[in-house]
C-alpha cells in the first residue's frame, strides 16, 4: 500500500498516541508508506521521528507554509486534530484550509461527542467543535478541490485519562472529586480505544479512498458503561484503588485543575464545560456499536482502565492492545 498519511497536532497526547500506534503495530504500519507529523512543538515528537515519522513544524498563521508542507509530504490522507490551544478554532481553520489547498483526498476529523448538545453561551469551547465540523464537511461539496472527497468525523467522548488530572488531589484526600452532580452519568472512553478506531479508519482502503465501511461516517465513541461518580469510584475499588467519590463545585474543580500547570487553559475550560453537560444530564448514553464494528474488539471497561494505574493513582505508560 502506498498511502501517505499526515497527523496534525502530533505533539498532543491524542495525536502522539495514534501516530505511535500506527508506526509500531504491524497491523497498521504495513498499510502506510510514509507518516508526516505536524506539530506546534516539534521537540515533543522526537521519539516519533526515531520510529520513522517525518516531523514538520506547524507555525500558527502560516497557511501557505502549511499548504506547502502538505504538498511536499505528498499526503493523500490526513487526520485533523484540533490542538489543545487557546486559539483552537483558528488553528483548526488554518489546517482545514491548507488541506483543501493541498488537495488531500482522504480527510478524518477528530471531534468531541456531546458538542452538539452544548449551549453556545454556556459551553463555547465545546461549540467550537461544531464550527470546526461544519467547515470540515463543507469541502465535500466543493468542486474546486479534491480535498474531503472521502471524509470521516470521529466524535470522541470524555477521555478517561482526563481523570488522571485529579491524581494528586486523590492521593491527598482519598477521594475522586468531580463537579458532575450526584446522579447523572457519563461514559468515559479510554484514549487507547480512540487510537484503535482512528488507526483502523486511517489505514482502511476502498475504491473511493477510505474503506467504504468508514467513508462518510459520523462515528460517535464513548466508553461501554454509563457511570455516576459513585460508580466510577466503585470501579476504581475493583482495580485496587481505595477511592470515594465526592461531588464538588465547578469552582473547586477549577482550583484542582489550576494546580496542574501543564494543562492548557483552554483544555481546563473544555473539561469544566463537559462536566456541566454531565450535571445537566446530557451525557446519559453510551455509543459503542461503531467501536465493535470497526475494531472487532471489546472496548475498555472502567475497572480495566483503573487497573492500568497503581495504588498511588499515578499514570503508567499504557500498553495498547493489538
Amino acid at each position: 500500500m502506498s498511502r501517505k498519511l499526515c497527523i496534525t497536532a502530533a505533539d498532543g497526547q491524542t495525536g502522539h498516541l495514534i501516530a505511535e500506534l500506527i508506526l509500531t503495530d504491524e497491523a497498521f504500519s504495513g498499510k502506510i508508506k510514509e507518516l508526516t507529523c505536524l506539530a506546534l512543538h516539534p521537540d515533543k515528537c522526537e521519539d516519533l521521528a526515531e520510529l520513522g515519522a517525518k516531523v514538520v513544524p506547524h507555525k500558527p498563521g502560516d497557511v501557505k507554509g502549511l499548504t506547502k508542507s502538505l504538498k511536499d509530504s505528498g499526503a493523500d490522507t490526513i487526520l485533523l486534530i484540533p490542538p489543545a490551544h487557546k486559539n483552537k478554532l483558528k488553528l483548526a481553520q488554518e489546517m482545514i484550509t491548507a488541506t483543501r489547498e493541498a488537495g488531500v483526498k482522504n480527510t478524518v476529523l477528530l471531534s468531541s461527542a456531546a458538542a452538539d448538545l452544548a449551549d453556545e453561551d454556556k459551553h463555547p469551547r465545546l461549540r467550537e467543535f461544531i464550527k470546526i465540523e461544519a467547515l470540515f464537511m463543507e469541502a465535500k461539496g466543493l468542486t474546486t478541490t479534491e480535498a474531503g472527497h472521502s471524509p470521516v468525523i470521529i466524535r470522541a467522548g470524555f477521555y478517561a485519562e482526563n481523570l488522571l488530572l485529579y491524581n494528586k488531589d486523590a492521593q491527598k484526600n482519598g477521594k475522586l472529586r468531580l463537579p458532575i452532580g450526584p446522579t447523572h452519568k457519563f461514559a468515559p472512553v479510554a484514549l487507547g480505544d480512540i487510537a484503535q478506531v482512528a488507526a483502523h479508519v486511517l489505514t482502511g482502503e476502498g475504491p473511493q479512498g477510505l474503506n467504504d465501511k468508514h467513508r462518510g461516517q459520523l462515528i460517535i465513541l464513548t466508553g461501554p458503561m454509563m457511570t455516576s461518580g459513585t460508580e466510577l469510584a466503585e470501579a476504581a475499588k475493583q482495580a485496587g484503588l481505595n477511592l470515594e467519590f465526592e461531588d464538588i463545585s465547578p469552582e473547586e474543580a477549577k482550583e484542582i485543575l489550576d494546580a496542574d500547570t501543564d494543562v492548557d487553559e483552554s483544555e481546563k475550560e473544555y473539561l469544566l464545560e463537559y462536566y456541566s453537560l454531565v450535571r445537566e444530564g446530557k451525557t446519559n448514553y453510551v455509543s459503542t456499536l461503531a467501536y465493535y464494528a470497526i475494531t472487532g474488539e471489546q472496548p475498555t471497561e472502567p475497572p480495566d482502565f483503573w487497573k492500568i494505574y497503581d495504588a498511588e493513582f499515578k499514570p503508567k505508560r499504557r500498553r495498547l492492545r493489538k
